[in-house]
């Protein structure tokens, strides 16, 4: 009979470094789309003048998210994934097992966000077309690795 620790260990859905990055990629681009979703909709009934510096703020928000956050944290997680052990590594290797908290943890507040916040919808808007946007922009790191290595595979 097979213990139920070897039964876990024995299971590891195996897969190419590459589906890590690509799997990495569009979470981050679905995260951060689904976020960008709930932001519009915030923004629906906004007037045009008061919309236009909501949405322009989001966007240089997302812009500094991407810049000083996301893209070094998806670009240091692209060069941990590439320095995996073995061609075949853990599926939710994509990202590192210490970040899985900080993952319940933004999402248990965005959910309290959404819920519970006093800030009104159109100003915390702007905080989710940041998170969300930069997500997005940073999911492009991983597509670019991936064609990278498409590339290199290819011609050399």
């Amino acid at each position: 009979m097979t213990s139920p620790l070897r039964f876990i260990r024995d299971f590891k859905p195996g897969v190419c470094k590459n589906w890590l990055q690509l799997t990495a990629g569009f979470i981050w681009l679905g995260v951060g789309a689904m976020l960008i979703g709930f932001a519009s909709r915030w923004l629906k009934p906004v007037a045009f003048p008061s919309l236009l510096w909501l949405i322009l703020a989001g966007g240089l928000l997302a812009i500094a998210i991407y810049f000083f956050g996301f893209s070094k944290m998806a670009i240091k997680n692209i060069k941990r994934i590439t320095q995996l052990e073995g061609e075949k590594v853990c599926l939710f290797a994509f990202q590192r097992w210490t970040s899985y908290p900080l993952v319940a943890f933004m999402i248990t507040l965005g959910i309290y966000l959404r819920t519970y916040s006093p800030i009104p919808k159109p100003q915390l808007a702007i905080l989710y077309l940041g998170i969300g946007g930069g997500l997005s922009l940073s999911s492009t790191c991983y597509f670019a690795q991936i064609a990278r290595a498409f590339q290199a595979k290819h011609t050399g």
